[in-house]
């Protein structure tokens, strides 16, 4: 696994001992991050049940402001603590040792723009930890995501309140869910519309300018079958016939 764009690109980060995290694959990771483009810079992120801490990682890299790392396992906190040093991104992080579940439930502080959310699989912890999320709209900023990193036998349908899919992506074993505030996506489905209707309008006064000789002469009985008819009623001055 490495850091795959940004000022800390190219590095190798080392994996978490053991089977109970779930890292990401490279190419999940860089499709994720060309979803979320420029977004990403100056934003907050919180990555859950932090394994590697490679999606996090990832964000400083491309320009996040702050990264708040949660993982209950001592292996992975201390593999988080040698990523983030290895990538000198160590100041602009925090590395917290708690139950996700337990850190969903009393975080108090600033929300986040991103909340990536990969818990062990097989288990149904991403559907917990998805439902706690939506419970407390507060820790999520206006207009941030929530993703949730899942293998595709784990899709399974979620009862939810404020959160709402907006897309999902498919990368060999690894399902990227995509989440957002259902009254953020009305209004950026809404501010979509308006700016499609004012599209068609200046189009449509482009049109008007382009044909208005045309339109007008139409509109006074002319036409481009009159102008001919014209023409052709002119008489030859070779022969001083008229022609028809």
């Amino acid at each position: 696994m490495r850091v795959i764009a940004g000022k800390a690109k190219g590095r190798k980060l080392i994996m978490t001992p053991g089977e109970g995290t779930r890292p990401i694959t490279d190419r999940a990771k860089e499709a994720l991050f060309s979803i979320l483009g420029d977004w990403i810079v100056e934003t907050r992120v919180l990555d859950l049940f932090g394994g590697t801490g490679g999606v996090g990682i990832e964000a400083l890299s491309r320009g996040a402001a702050w990264v708040d790392f949660v993982e209950v396992s001592r292996k992975a906190i201390a593999t988080i603590h040698a990523n983030l040093r290895h990538c000198r991104l160590e100041q602009q992080a925090a590395v917290l040792r708690s139950d996700s579940f337990a850190y969903l439930q009393r975080y108090q502080g600033e929300p986040y723009d991103l909340i990536f959310v990969a818990p062990p699989q097989y288990q149904g912890l991403w559907i917990k930890a998805l439902q706690l999320i939506d419970a407390r709209p507060a820790l999520l900023a206006p207009h941030g995501s929530v993703v949730v990193q899942i293998h595709p036998r784990e899709d399974a349908p979620v009862a939810l309140t404020h959160l709402e899919e907006y897309d999902r992506r498919r990368y060999g074993s690894v399902l990227l869910i995509f989440y957002g505030a259902a009254e953020d996506l009305r209004k950026e489905e809404a501010e979509a519309d308006e700016l499609d209707d004012v599209d068609d309008d200046d189009w449509d006064d482009e049109f008007e300018e382009d044909f208005e000789p045309e339109i007008e002469a139409r509109e006074n009985g002319e036409s481009d079958v009159q102008d001919a008819l014209d023409v052709d009623d002119r008489t030859d001055d070779r022969t001083g016939e008229t022609m028809t």
